[in-house]
């Protein structure tokens, strides 16, 4: 396929996001098609966002997670191609130039990214094969940058919405070799992930719960629920002894991470909903 700036529309989930969403909007081109998610319904935001770039829409939601919150904005799209990114990313000069020429000289792909620019850090997992010099087919790309293909996406089967905060786009890129298409990254095109900021104590409260609650959901999704408990027990072991030893020298913070992480497994292992918020 043959793309250009005008073939895309960019969609971005955020949650208290005010202090970063500039930046990343800042990076982006100017004319191009913005939809922004706005899960902490912040009306301020949204005026002030609507005022300042041209072509985007601000929607106001509830805090229905990263997955619902980009399903929104994908199933809204018009354009042939949808680029979901996190409000905490940032463009180079010329990211989107080189991922486009890229892009163009290689075969159909359902979803796509630009290079994490901390070689450290990779955004992707397991190399498949080198296409070119600039793209590498890979098994799974993060979710914070991902092109998605929408021809590829006709049953419009996007994020999986039980999930709240963590591996929906590993859910998502499983899905998508499973139907054998293809998962780019391309190597000349750099983005920029600032990635880990500190937490307040509630959202680290809220992050642990849902990761455990996550990881159970996925293995039992794909592989079963028996295969769900053996990848979780470690997990359930050295959270229950981490929780009773804090518990014992009165490091109550440190205690209710740990009782959240079992917390987490135990609603996913009885198949409760991942409904825990702050």
């Amino acid at each position: 396929m043959k793309l250009n700036l005008d073939d895309i529309t960019f969609i971005i989930v955020t949650y208290q996001s005010e202090h970063i969403i500039k930046n990343c909007l800042d990076s982006l081109p100017r004319n191009s098609k913005k939809i922004i998610i706005e899960n902490s319904n912040n009306i301020n935001l949204k005026r002030d966002l609507e005022s300042k770039y041209d072509n985007i829409e601000v929607i106001l939601s509830q805090n229905i997670g990263m997955g619902a919150g980009n399903n929104i904005g994908l199933k809204l799209c018009k354009t042939s191609c949808a680029f979901v990114l996190n409000p905490d990313t940032k463009f180079r000069k010329n990211t989107i130039i080189n991922f486009l020429e890229t892009l163009n000289d290689v075969p159909n792909f359902a979803l796509a990214s630009p290079l994490n620019d901390d070689p450290k850090i990779p955004n992707y997992k397991k190399i498949i094969a080198k296409i070119n010099d600039n793209t590498l087919s890979v098994d799974s790309i993060d979710g914070f940058s991902m092109l998605f293909n929408l021809k590829k996406f006709k049953d419009q089967n996007f994020f999986d919405e039980n999930f709240f905060l963590y591996l929906e786009n590993n859910d998502l890129c499983l899905r998508v070799k499973q139907k054998n298409e293809n998962i780019y990254v391309v190597t000349n095109s750099l983005i920029n992930h600032k990635g880990s900021i500190s937490l307040s104590q509630k959202l680290e409260y809220l992050r642990n719960w849902h990761w455990m609650w996550s990881k159970f959901y996925f293995n039992k999704k794909h592989y079963g629920f028996f295969v769900a408990i053996k990848n979780i027990f470690l997990n359930f072991v050295s959270a229950s002894i981490k929780y009773f030893f804090y518990l014992i020298i009165f490091k109550q913070e440190k205690r209710k991470i740990y009782e959240m992480r079992i917390k987490g497994i135990i609603n996913a292992t009885i198949g409760k909903k991942s409904w825990f918020r702050v």
